[in-house]
């Protein structure tokens, strides 16, 4: 699983200040454990007028099923075969929030006065999965100002009758402050997988609520956005939504049965 930030500088405003901002030297690979894995940090490239930041997770799954416990009754064989350890998902999410957290949260010890200036960033993500299709993954993210570029990727390169798949190369290009572009990818990537790895609770609201406070509220998907990041847990989304809105939950689930009725 990889994800790559990518920002360009000139002599007065260098590149390399992505390294102030998600508190990581260029010029020291850190490695950070996970409950699931190792996550690794590297410059593939760092210069004055362009620096690439890198962050690869090796997820372990047979750790993770041990760690989460087995799903269901008897033994299921996707538990252990699957593609958590190659594609953007929930797990990308908590390394971002546990690696770059100081990054997410807005600060900066050495360049304080850098964190809220927006600069040129590009992020790749070799793997998504996209449950809902380019069209979907492009309602998530050019509402909030990207360029989005995405290739939909083969289910086998050695068999191409079988067709494409659900995953895209996905490319995004914005002009944004830094924790925002790290809020947007924390939220939204479980929200195309339209999955999460750990067990939703209350606290999900909160976490939810505080990663989107600027730009949730307004964004035209935000229904789809709730309810896919609580894993379509109808109070917890209602009462997300409520909040969002400004309104009582009965009316978010008066809207909701007035809605299921069109359909």
């Amino acid at each position: 699983m990889l994800l790559t930030i990518t920002t360009t500088g000139t002599p007065d405003a260098p590149a390399t200040d992505l390294g102030f901002l998600l508190h990581k030297n260029p010029a020291r690979p850190q490695a950070f454990d996970l409950a699931f894995g190792t996550a690794h940090v590297f410059y593939p490239e760092a210069a004055v007028v362009r620096c690439t930041a890198a962050l690869r997770v090796v997820v372990d799954p047979v750790g993770l099923v041990r760690k989460s416990g087995p799903a269901g009754d008897g033994f299921s064989l996707q538990q252990y075969v699957n593609d958590r350890p190659y594609a953007a998902s929930s797990l990308l999410s908590v390394a971002i929030a546990q690696v770059f957290s100081s990054a997410l949260s807005g600060t900066s010890r050495e360049r304080p006065q850098l964190v809220d200036v927006a600069r040129p960033l590009t992020v790749r993500l070799p793997v998504v999965p996209c449950r809902g299709g380019e069209g979907f993954l492009r309602s998530l993210f050019e509402p909030l100002g990207y360029a989005v570029s995405a290739m939909q990727l083969p289910l086998d390169e050695r068999f191409p009758e079988w067709g494409e798949g659900p995953y895209f190369a996905v490319e995004l290009g914005h002009a944004v402050p830094l924790h925002l572009m790290l809020s947007h990818l924390y939220v939204l990537v479980p929200v195309l997988d339209n999955d999460k790895h750990y067990w939703i609770g209350e606290d999900e609201v909160e976490k939810l609520l505080r990663h989107g406070d600027t730009w949730l509220a307004g964004h035209p998907a935000k229904e789809a956005i709730v309810r896919r990041y609580l894993k379509h847990r109808r109070h917890l989304a209602d009462a997300a939504l409520a909040r969002l809105i400004d309104a009582e939950p009965e009316a978010v689930e008066e809207a909701d049965e007035a809605h299921a009725t069109e359909e």
